[in-house]
Order: structure tokens, then sequence, then C-alpha cells
């Protein structure tokens, strides 16, 4: 039943698609105007509607370049409260910025953050602020097409490729297939850390990059859990209850890697992007009292950690023990360098000013 309801959305699909096909059409001619910059722009985006392991991308490249050049982060900022531009300060908060421009900030704060629903207006207001900027990393551009790229890198997710996907919304694209095309470098994430070359090589035959793309493989690394507030190492023994509470789009990776390392593992989802009131936290308190065990942890996403504590002064009068489990990624088949070695050739053409 449900099968033969998706179909009837299919025509909505193709007009969708069309829509996005005259769109981009207009930029490939310059009939719309796309604003370039004198300095190296990296655009890292997708196809698809969420779930692509985006932001620990970003932050790898946030991590290499960091100390060799000076890196802003430029984000639409969604779901914040706010709008406009805004460039981070020490008094931001996720509201303001948005959750994974807030987690940028955190996690990096020799780095310039800003958010911006105009990037090509964002820019030279970034630029203007902080002449010394070098390298600007555009968050979620692929589809941004008023400002032009160096290079545009997108990620497609393992089990979710663009190429099995259809246009929103009878599938989760957000343009034909084909704009594949605009990218530089696409990166295939979500692997299997023991993905076959057999598999890898099916699978480079599936997308048939262009001879102009570079074609990588990630897995996510889960790191050590720590303190939401403190920032301490957390250490939990694999009897230990555990209550994951996230608002993210596909939850289901990090729910399996808990599953591995503990026996209870319990799953409290909110939507994407979700912005917590003081009943959720009520209801998490329930939900980990009502659990099984005398050794109980509440474990989220450092996305969701950045949210939870605009309700700081809330939270810890209740003790709720709250862990944060951070994510990197990993090059498969020891591509990590080649794929590192691929920015800085684009950075460097640019002849930065730097130290």
């Amino acid at each position: 039943m449900l099968k033969h309801l998706k179909i009837l959305l299919y025509p909505f699909s193709l007009l969708y698609g069309l829509v996005m096909w005259v769109r981009n059409r207009f930029y490939d001619t310059n009939v719309l105007t796309a604003v370039e910059f004198d300095l190296p722009v990296v655009a890292v985006g997708n196809l698809s509607v969420g779930g692509t392991g985006k932001t620990p991308h970003v932050e790898h490249l946030i991590r290499i370049l960091k100390d060799k050049y000076r890196v802003a982060t430029l984000s639409r900022g969604y779901n914040r409260r706010s709008s406009g531009y805004l460039l981070a300060n020490a008094a931001s908060t996720a509201a303001q910025l948005g959750d994974e421009p807030m987690q940028f900030h955190r996690k990096f704060p020799d780095i310039e953050v800003c958010v911006g629903e105009e990037r090509m207006l964002a820019i030279p207001q970034l630029l203007g602020e902080r002449p010394e900027t070098e390298v600007i990393l555009l968050d979620d551009a692929f589809q941004h097409r008023s400002v032009k790229p160096g290079m545009n890198i997108l990620i497609t997710e393992y089990n979710r490729r663009f190429t099995k996907d259809h246009v929103v919304p009878f599938g989760r694209l957000r343009e034909g297939r084909r704009g594949y095309e605009r990218a530089n470098c696409i990166i295939v994430s979500k692997c299997p850390p023991q993905l076959s070359v057999t598999e890898k090589a099916a699978i480079r035959q599936e997308i048939k990059p262009l001879p102009h793309q570079q074609l990588f493989f990630t897995s996510l690394k889960y790191g050590e859990l720590y303190d939401m507030f403190s920032g301490t190492p957390v250490t939990a023994p694999a009897d230990t209850t555990i209550l994951l509470v996230c608002g993210i789009a596909r939850p289901e990776p990090l729910l399996q890697q808990l599953k591995e390392s503990y026996k209870n593992v319990f799953l409290l989802p909110f939507p994407d992007h979700y912005y917590y009131s003081v009943p959720d936290l009520e209801k998490i308190n329930r939900e980990l009292s009502n659990l099984p065990g005398s050794h109980k942890l509440v474990v989220t996403t450092e996305k969701d950690a950045v949210r939870l504590q605009l309700l700081e002064d809330r939270l810890r009068p209740m003790n709720i023990p709250i862990a944060v489990m951070p994510v990197e990624i990993s090059f498969l088949y020891g591509e990590g360098e080649s794929f590192n070695n691929y920015i800085f050739t684009y950075v460097d053409q640019f002849g930065s000013n730097h130290d």
C-alpha cells in the first residue's frame, strides 16, 4: 500500500527535478552569474537530504588546514533562531549559529566560524571583518550556486548512494543525479571499515567518476566518551545501561557502535536539529530512571550536546549523567595522505601569504 502511495509522488519528483535542472542550466550557461573569490573556497555538500556524515568531513578539513592557514567556515546555520550574517564570538550559542557551526566554534576556537543564508554576501562581510582569512570552507553548499567554489567536494553515503536514488519527494535527492558532475572530489562515506577491493571497484564503476574527479572512501571512527559539561573522559564498563539521546538524521551507525560495546542500549530519538525543551529533559530523566541496571548513562552526539547545553541551568540540578561520543572519519585503503595532499595542492596554488 505504502509503495503504491509513494508512486503518486513521482510526478512531483519529475517536476521538482525539472525546476532544479533549469536552474542549474542557467548557472552553467551564465544566464545566472556565480561569484568567484580570489582565495581558496572549498564547498562540502551532498546531493541528498541529510545524513551523509558531512560534518566530520568538514572537521577533517579544518584539522589539516588550520595549523598552516587562517581558516574560516561559512554555513547557512540551519534551524538557527537568528537570521542574516553572524560571526561567532565567545558569547555565541547554538540557537544563534545553529548546532553544526556551534560545534565547529567550540571544537576549533582558533578558526573563524560564521553563518549567513546568502553566501555571496556573507563572504565579503567575513573578509571585511577578517581580511587575514586564507581559506573558506563552505558547509552544505553544493546546491548554493551563487558562489562558485574552487573545489566542490560531494559526499554520498555508502548505504544510500546518489546513483540509486531519486529526486524528492519520491526519493531523497535535492537535484538530479547528474549534479555529481560539478564535483571535483567524491567521497563515499560511512563505508564498512573492511570494504573489499572488489566492492570498491564495483562502486567506482557504478559512480563512473569523470576524468577530472577524485574518488575516496571513508568510514566513521568513534572516539572516547567525555562528560558533556567538564569535557573529562568518561569510563563506562560494559555492563553500563546506555540511553542514546539524539536528534540527528541517522542515529543507526552510532546505535550500532554502542551495541558493540554495551549489552543494554536504548534509543530515545528526536527530530534532526531539534531544540530540546525542559519537558524533554524531564522525559530523558524518566526514561533513564526506568531502565534496568545500577550503572546508567545518557550518551549523545556533539551536535546534540551544543543544543542541550542551551538548557545547562536546568540540566545541572537534575544530575543526569551525560556523555558525548565524538566522531571522526577514517580514509580507507590508506588514502588519507593522498586526500590531504590533494587539498593542499589546491590551496597552495593561491600562493597564500601565511607565515
